[in-house]
């Protein structure tokens, strides 16, 4: 192919693969984005500016080598290119997939102003979905023999998968220990498929199985071992456990049937997708069919379920936010994409109290107004007096984020630190707990936060806990 030319965002329009109509894509969980064929994608690299402070990579969490793969699949070098994004993430086409790129790389693009930004993520995507057509995705191979030590890797989730594909490819003995029957944490059972359809993450658990990642799955610790025993098995212990506790609505009523956490929800549509079981589908309980659906939150968790309600038939969706559109957490694209689909936005408003018998049968709600910022400097969601209003809801979705477990009590290791917020407490410049040997990373440190993020935790705890393991060996060796 002949070498394409940069800089050509001046004469070539911003343009991602096609998206499928609204209408088809209410009636099934598939991803809603096709992919570029390779014109389409070598075209849209070849926008970049190659700009000398390159924005998308400082505000990338990974700091990906951007520019540089975007020249590599201009110029069609799109084995190169894969070579190139692989190096720096070890999720490419998930982090193509569910990032918000309008919030990290596109948004800081330099030429988003008057020419729109690359699409960055969609050719992230297109580029490692070929690698793997293509058979450029090679199994683990250890660099090294470091057998003799093992690490414990707790939770599946991307943190752990990426921490765990490190150890491994350094050479040391890795096992995954998670609570439920498959790897891959949120990005298994908590993103819905139109967003991540299952087998892109199948795949990648897969290669670590196939490279010797040992995984051990419905392994709780706690019940099934301390943390304790684990330290015993193993040389060194990575926590990744991710944040699962659901923040919790007060307000009277909340204890209502029908009112229903944002997971728990999410859980049962994913499981349900894969072919499991799910008694709390079937018996209605977390099934939106037919129902008035209300979602309470603004990130993308609240996304998710309005997506999700839509698709199992809901008879109507609204998601209730306290503070206004501009101020959402969650990414606009996801946004505009509920807003195609039928979902309605009642912004700057908050449930007051919930009405029903047996259950939930309606939200009173109250309208809000955005007064004095905070310590942040966003501004405080206050209540409009005399505003109150009633909603009909048959299904009501807590989407208002996620908070650590008692992983004290959980792990039944009172000697674990934590902050007051219930996170790991580490020392961050070696991720190492207040235990000796025991390492955490991702969300269980930092808050809930974005899978990029997770990724990256998981990356720098994999070096951490390679030094820390290389010291062991020459101590004992000294």
């Amino acid at each position: 192919m002949a070498k394409s030319k940069m800089l050509q965002f001046v004469s070539l329009d911003q343009a991602y693969p096609d998206k499928r109509s609204a209408e088809e894509r209410r009636g099934d969980f598939l991803e809603i984005y096709g992919g570029y064929i390779a014109e389409k994608a070598t075209e849209q690299a070849s926008r970049c500016s190659q700009c000398g402070v390159p924005f998308c990579s400082v505000h990338c969490p990974l700091h990906n080598n951007i520019p540089d793969w975007l020249k590599l699949t201009a110029e069609g070098r799109l084995e190169e290119a894969y070579e190139v994004s692989s190096a720096t993430s070890s999720m490419p086409e998930i982090c193509g997939r569910i990032c918000p790129q309008d919030r990290l790389c596109e948004g800081n693009c330099v030429i988003e102003k008057g020419f729109n930004s690359v699409t960055i993520g969609s050719v992230e995507k297109f580029i490692t979905d070929t690698a793997w057509e293509e058979g450029w995705v090679k199994p683990l191979q250890p660099v090294a023999d470091r057998s003799s030590q093992s690490v414990a890797i707790i939770g599946a989730g991307p943190a752990g998968l990426t921490a765990a594909e490190q150890l491994r490819v350094k050479g040391y003995e890795v096992h995954v220990y998670d609570r439920h029957d498959r790897p891959g944490g949120l990005l298994m059972y908590g993103i819905p498929g139109f967003k991540l359809e299952k087998d892109v993450v199948q795949r990648r658990t897969q290669r670590l199985a196939d490279g010797g990642v040992i995984f051990h799955t419905s392994f709780e610790v706690g019940k099934d071992a301390t943390l304790a025993q684990l330290r015993e098995r193993h040389d060194a212990v990575l926590i990744a456990t991710g944040v699962y506790k659901a923040r919790d609505l007060k307000a009277p009523g909340s204890g209502l049937a029908g009112i229903v956490p944002a997971l728990e929800y999410l859980t049962a549509s994913n499981r349900l997708s894969l072919g499991d079981t799910v008694p709390a589908f079937e018996n209605g309980t977390l099934n939106a069919a037919g129902k008035n659906v209300v979602v309470i939150g603004g990130g993308d968790t609240a996304m998710d379920c309005v997506r999700t309600a839509i698709r199992q038939g809901a008879k109507s969706v609204k998601c209730l936010y306290r503070r206004d559109k501009e101020n959402m957490p969650g990414s606009m694209r996801e946004v505009k994409n509920a807003e195609e689909e039928g979902v309605e936005f009642v912004w700057l408003s908050a449930p007051e109290a919930f009405h029903g018998k047996d259950k939930v049968e309606a939200v009173q709600v109250i309208r809000m107004r955005l007064g004095s910022p905070d310590a942040t400097g966003r501004r405080l969601p206050e209540p409009e007096p005399g505003s109150a209003f009633r909603m009909e809801a048959d299904l009501v979705i807590k989407a208002l984020g996620f908070e650590p477990e008692e992983l004290p009590v959980l792990f039944d290791a009172p000697e674990l630190g934590v902050t007051r917020w219930g996170t790991v407490r580490v020392n961050h410049q070696t991720q190492m707990t207040n235990l000796d040997g025991v390492f955490a990373a991702g969300d269980i440190v930092r808050g809930a936060s974005l899978v990029v993020w997770g990724i990256r935790d998981g990356r720098d705890a994999a070096r951490a806990m390679h030094d820390y393991l290389a010291a062991q060996v020459e101590a004992k060796a000294a």
